[in-house]
């Protein structure tokens, strides 16, 4: 469904300022998972109202879900953009981190394009409402309904199977109390879409309408539990401020310490070494030849110790 905040010490919800600025970090971490909450509160209502025998109250389920779902490509938006601010926009830099490519980047990428097709196909729903029914609307509207949750089924996998090597068990704690809920939801969903496309298929009356009741009540389901995921997500948010950066995951490969070099300003040392090297080998022949040579020291004369002073001072 959503990728919401990482755990991960490079995390930039301020789009832009690269770390810097913890109080402005916090307050769009904030801002993104109650935007969040917000959605899948209007996907809880929407089904709802789905339910209720009136088709006045069917539509406005449609259009309580599209404003829900719009919510939500606008949140999966603002993940994907934050996890590259937090790298400072260097996808190069990124690339060292493998895990870092396949579940910051990807994940909120693939949820990006299952929540737009999802919100297609309730669109494509509410035209058939207004407008009266049409094959093709129907056809390709029942499909990307499967199309939809099956990318988020696929991004809730992917993002579940993240693997730790230095976050604290707390950390890891968190983060599973809300990537289970979203897993569970996701597939919901897509169970519900494929239901109501098989009693579409199987109903061959007049009567019928394009969104079932079933649907219905696998999407109220899967949206309590995202519901359920957008509060814990809070949860995890306001303890991971408190923990100020201690116990995340940060990047591997090298990564973490080059961006933190990177912004600090500082170059490498393995690196500087080596051009100071060669230099120093490029000049040292030719200040070799111009140096002057130092005269010999005569050695001590023989005799005693005071006889040597005496004669060094004359």
């Amino acid at each position: 469904m959503v990728k919401l905040a990482t755990a991960r010490e490079c995390r930039a919800y301020s789009l832009g300022s690269g770390g810097g600025e913890g109080s402005r970090n916090r307050r769009w971490e904030y801002v993104n998972a109650g935007v969040y909450v917000f959605a899948a509160v209007l996907l809880v209502g929407s089904f709802l109202a789905q339910l209720w025998p009136w088709a006045v109250s069917q539509k406005t389920g449609l259009a309580l879900a599209i404003i829900g779902l719009l919510g939500v490509v606008g949140v999966n938006a603002h993940d994907l953009l934050a996890h590259v601010a937090g790298v400072d926009y260097n996808l190069g830099l990124a690339g060292l981190d493998s895990q870092f490519v396949l579940v910051e980047l990807a994940t909120p990428a693939v949820h990006l394009a299952s929540a737009v097709l999802t919100l297609v196909a309730l669109i494509f729903f509410e035209i058939q409402m207004d407008r009266g029914y049409r094959h093709g609307l129907e056809k390709h509207g029942l499909n990307l309904l499967i199309a939809g949750p099956a990318l988020w089924l696929l991004g809730s996998i992917h993002n579940i199977c993240q693997i730790y090597e230095r976050a604290s068990g707390h950390v890891q704690i968190l983060q599973k109390s809300v990537q289970i809920p979203l897993l569970l939801g996701s597939t919901l969903y897509l169970v519900g879409g494929i239901v109501n496309r098989h009693h579409i298929h199987t109903h061959s009356s007049a009567s019928f309408t394009l969104l079932g009741r079933s649907w219905a009540w696998f999407c109220l389901f899967g949206s309590l539990l995202f519901l359920a995921g957008g509060l814990l997500n809070l949860l995890k948010v306001f303890k991971m401020q408190q923990m100020d950066g201690r116990g995340l995951e940060k990047l591997r490969g090298g990564a973490q310490e080059r961006l933190n070099r990177e912004r600090e300003g500082k170059v490498p040392l393995i690196l500087e070494e080596g051009r100071r090297r060669k230099q120093g080998d490029e000049t040292w022949p030719a200040a070799a030849r111009h140096e002057p040579r130092a005269a010999p020291v005569a050695p001590p004369p023989e005799g005693s110790y005071k006889e040597a002073l005496v004669s060094g001072g004359n």
